[in-house]
């Protein structure tokens, strides 16, 4: 079936995995200072959907939009781009 319309695609470091079925995952991004021409780091956390529960806490995964799942989860995890050492 071909996909619909996009969908925002984020990749950040694994905070937590204590919950059920759900991480936190955390997105940096830089933005450059409106006066001081300076780019500065911006951390967003993101709650994801984790079906298998296969993340573990440091890892770099992948997570895409979705509808909500819950109050505050309106992504799900796609795959792990790099295991924790």
């Amino acid at each position: 079936m071909a996909e619909r319309g996009h969908r925002n695609i984020r990749e950040g470091r694994v905070l937590s995995n204590k919950m059920d079925k759900s991480i936190s995952v955390a997105v940096e991004r830089l933005v450059k200072h409106p006066i001081y021409g300076r780019y500065v780091r911006r951390t967003t956390k993101l709650m994801a959907h984790d079906e298998e529960q296969t993340c573990q806490v440091g890892d770099i995964v992948r997570v895409v939009e979705t509808r909500p799942t819950s109050k505050r989860k309106r992504w799900r995890f796609v795959d792990v781009v790099q295991r924790a050492e």
